[in-house]
């Protein structure tokens, strides 16, 4: 028989990557001299051909009678800028081409492009398969200029995922279980823990975390700035970590886990009700997350916001949406509309409405 993975791995010592090395000693003193790269082995004596060289996390075998281009290797760097007088790209002399970048880069928020944005769920709904063989539904196609993403994720086989430890580098980034269960932990946050239907957690920037469990037809919604972000796997964090430091900081903000069957609703006005997750006071007013209850009214007021972003997800009921100068929007179970700010709108909720509702700020107000 085969010899299963883990005897695979053993097995095998070091992984080295082949570059064609012709002018062979100008390409050595190119990695060793200006990169940095030490050398491991080199042969023959008389007249080197082959040189191995090895240097941050490579293993590089530099071969005089290589064919081929010479490839491309990117060097993450502490300071990019200084490792070769401010050039971010060099040129080997065999033809390699080096592409210093930064280790850590800050992460970019491009200028919102606010939009409305609409997209209903339904036979039409467009399903990908991402990370992990997760399932996922794009709630916001145009991203709002790249700001944003929000997208519906399923799982449809319950059972073990095939997670990893790893973090995210965002601005915010939230969950909120819509239906089924699943089994997360997140770093210095105690023991993995189950999120039914209803609940939801902040993810604050660059916290450890992995999805453990789910059931069968698990649904969340996830909500995101900047839409395009790093993913990065840790292979050096054992999760749980055994600690459990609610209020450690991560990137300003603190871990938030909202529990839908101990949370109360709050009578905002009389045809409005609030469930709030406390992500909030989490982000210190960055993000709100809550689950509202709309009744039905003889009147509905036209009204705009001013804010960021003004995200609703349908849980249950329907409503028809109206924004000044477009037609009638009819909403539906899990369809899901961005509002944009200075655009006049008015929503008129069926009977049992209810929307998962995210806003930047935490706080923001309707005007009429």
């Amino acid at each position: 028989m085969p010899d299963t993975l883990p005897a695979i791995a053993e097995r095998i010592q070091s992984a080295e990557l082949v570059l064609p090395a012709a002018p062979f000693d100008e390409t050595l003193g190119f990695f060793t001299s200006r990169l940095g790269f030490r050398v491991e082995t080199i042969y023959p004596a008389d007249r080197p051909s082959t040189a191995v060289v090895v240097g941050h996390g490579l293993r590089l075998r530099l071969d005089r009678q290589g064919s081929g281009d010479g490839g491309a290797l990117v060097l993450a760097c502490r300071d990019a800028d200084a490792v070769a007088g401010g050039f971010r790209r060099l040129t080997a002399p065999n033809g390699t081409q080096i592409e210093l970048v930064d280790a850590d880069p800050p992460v970019v928020v491009p200028p919102l492009v606010a939009t409305l944005s609409v997209v209903h769920a339904g036979p039409q709904a467009v399903w990908g398969t991402g990370r992990a063989g997760m399932q996922y539904r794009d709630l916001i196609p145009d991203r709002q200029g790249g700001r944003f993403i929000a997208s519906h994720i399923r799982i449809p086989e319950g059972g073990p995922v095939p997670d990893y430890a790893h973090f995210h580098k965002v601005r915010f980034q939230a969950i909120f279980c819509h239906r089924g269960w699943v089994k997360v932990v997140y770093e210095d946050q105690g023991e993995p823990f189950v999120m039914q239907a209803g609940d939801c957690v902040l993810q604050p920037p660059q916290i450890r975390h992995r999805v453990l469990e789910a059931s069968s037809g698990l649904e969340v919604v996830e909500i995101g700035c900047p839409a395009e972000h790093e993913t990065r796997g840790d292979l050096s964090i054992t999760l749980p970590t055994g600690i459990s430091a609610p209020e450690r900081r991560f990137g300003g903000q603190r871990f938030s886990r909202h529990h839908a069957v101990d949370a109360s609703w709050q009578d905002v006005s009389p045809t409005r009700q609030e469930r709030c997750t406390g992500i909030s006071a989490a982000t210190e007013g960055l993000a709100g997350v809550r689950v509202v209850r709309l009744a039905p009214s003889s009147a509905p007021a036209w009204m705009h916001h001013e804010g960021e972003f003004l995200f609703w997800f349908v849980r249950a009921g329907a409503a028809a949406l109206e924004v000044e100068g477009e037609a009638p929007i009819q909403l539906g179970l899990d369809d899901a509309v961005t509002v944009p700010p200075h655009r006049r709108f008015r929503l008129m909720p069926g009977p049992g409405l209810e929307l998962l509702e995210v806003t930047l700020p935490g706080a923001l107000p309707l005007f009429a």
